[in-house]
Formats: C-alpha cells, sequence, structure tokens
C-alpha cells in the first residue's frame, strides 16, 4: 500500500507531464466560484479522476478540474470545484490536493467557498475574510502516524490564517468599495443544514459563518507551512429567529452575483504577493 509521501510523488509526476512549472500559488474555488478560472493564462487543465489518487468531485456546480497557468503573472494551481466529506471520502482524500500544490513549489494557499450567515450583522452577499476557524467535522486529516517529510506532528494553530494577508484584503476591499468583514469559520460535515437549535450553538460557540469545507485544507496547509487566506461569501442567512429554507440555486446565484467581487480581491492579494 502507498504511504501518503508516494501518493503526492505519483501526483505531481503525471501533472508535471502536462505542466512542468513551479506554482507559487494554489486556489481552491468554492460553490458557485469557479469562473475565477476566466482570469487565468491556461496552460493545462486537468480532470481530478485523470490525476493518480485524486478524488472525483461530485458536489452541485464543482467542475472537478485542476487548472494549471498564469493568473496575474503569479503560476498558479486552481482547483475548480473542491472535495467534501459528505461526498464520502476522507479527510486525507481531500486535502491530497493541496499536498500536491505544496510539492509543486507553492508557498500561498487561497481558499474560498459559499458559506451560511451566523452574524446578524452580515447580509447576503457579503465577504468575510477567515481569520479563525472552529472544526466541528468530527476527524482531522493529520490524524494517524505523522510523515515528517510533509511536517510536524503537532503544528501549531495559532495563525492558521496569515494576518498579513488578511489586512491586505481588507485594505483592498476599503479601496474598491467592497463590503468585507473578518471573522470566525465553523466546519461541520454535512450534507444536511443545521437545525435553529444547532444555528443557536454555532453563534454561541463564537462561529460568524458556517460551511462544510475549508478547515481540513487550512490544517493541511499549515502542517506543510504554506501561508494561507480564507475568503468566505455569504449565501444563505442561518438566523435561527428568522430561518426559511434553504434554497441551493439561490445559494449558487448569491455567490455567482459576488463571485466579481471576490476576484477582484484574490487578484489584488496575488499582485500584491507578485510584487513582493
Amino acid at each position: 500500500m502507498l504511504d501518503l509521501h508516494d501518493k503526492i510523488q505519483d501526483g505531481i509526476e503525471f501533472i508535471k507531464g502536462q505542466w512542468d512549472h513551479r506554482a507559487e500559488a494554489g486556489i481552491i474555488l468554492g460553490t458557485g466560484l469557479g469562473s475565477l478560472v476566466a482570469n487565468i493564462d491556461v496552460q493545462a487543465s486537468i480532470e481530478y479522476s485523470d490525476i493518480p489518487h485524486f478524488p472525483k468531485s461530485t458536489a452541485t456546480s464543482h467542475k472537478g478540474r485542476l487548472i494549471c497557468g498564469h493568473l496575474g503573472g503569479l503560476p498558479v494551481m486552481a482547483m475548480e470545484g473542491r472535495l467534501h466529506m459528505y461526498e464520502g471520502y476522507s479527510l486525507k482524500e481531500i486535502t491530497l490536493p493541496v499536498r500536491v500544490m505544496k510539492a509543486m513549489g507553492a508557498e500561498l494557499l487561497v481558499v474560498s467557498n459559499a458559506c451560511g450567515g451566523l452574524n446578524p450583522y452580515f447580509q447576503l452577499g457579503d465577504i468575510m475574510l477567515i481569520e479563525d476557524q472552529i472544526n466541528l467535522m468530527g476527524d482531522n486529516p493529520l490524524i494517524g502516524i505523522n510523515d515528517d517529510r510533509l511536517g510536524p506532528r503537532f503544528p501549531d494553530m495559532c495563525e492558521p490564517y496569515s494576518h498579513d494577508l488578511i489586512e491586505r484584503a481588507l485594505q483592498l476591499a476599503r479601496k474598491n468599495d467592497i463590503t468585507a468583514h473578518k471573522g470566525v469559520f465553523v466546519a461541520v460535515a454535512g450534507p444536511n443544514l443545521e437545525t435553529r437549535a444547532e444555528y443557536r450553538f454555532l453563534r454561541t460557540i463564537g462561529a460568524d459563518v458556517v460551511g462544510m469545507s475549508t478547515v481540513p485544507e487550512v490544517i493541511v496547509a499549515v502542517h506543510c507551512g504554506m501561508r494561507v487566506v480564507g475568503f468566505s461569501i455569504v449565501t444563505d442567512m442561518c438566523l435561527p429567529d428568522a430561518l426559511k429554507p434553504a434554497d441551493i440555486d439561490e445559494i449558487i446565484r448569491t455567490a455567482n452575483e459576488a463571485e466579481p467581487r471576490l476576484t477582484e480581491l484574490v487578484m489584488g492579494v496575488l499582485a500584491a504577493e507578485r510584487n513582493g
């Protein structure tokens, strides 16, 4: 049986057969946010199912392709659609692409997601810079024997999201008149949405938004020494005393409407990264 390090090597060997470049950033595009790809000078587009050991994406609106090329002059690897625990994959499988990005040279990870708003001061379509996270998925991608070649046994999580990158993104938001907040993202396993009582609990423990992704990828990014900046788009409001049934079409539509603003922020962060 192949160990994790061998699976990473298989992945990069296959990718380098189509795109033999050193990446500087990895990007994970969440629900309704795939059109950022239109801004990439694409040099390779690879189906997840073709890459050794990559799971196949089955989530709504997630195309399941690895896009390699240049964004704002920066060589990037972008996941056009992510993988989720609720699809039946282990967190080690879900986070394998992050480790491959790192092995391809990426020192920065940009993550995005659609989320439910718990903070009553947020509104539909608002963007939140993730400054901290809570893992309620009931699992952790680092459980098991640690491979010291990939990262330390006990990675520190005092700053999972780079404070410098958060401030850079907030400055860009103010400059471009984009509503953006800082806040805490809580991850749950899904796929069902939460009950009123669960929303009350999540707000009580300090969460501003809730989703079914992101946290495993960020844990692994920290484990392998990457800097992270995370963006959440509030696509539905999860206020217990004013709760309405969720509409997935409306959620995707809200994400799509916010996508140009998110693209502007991501492009600005990457441009600053390129310019040092």
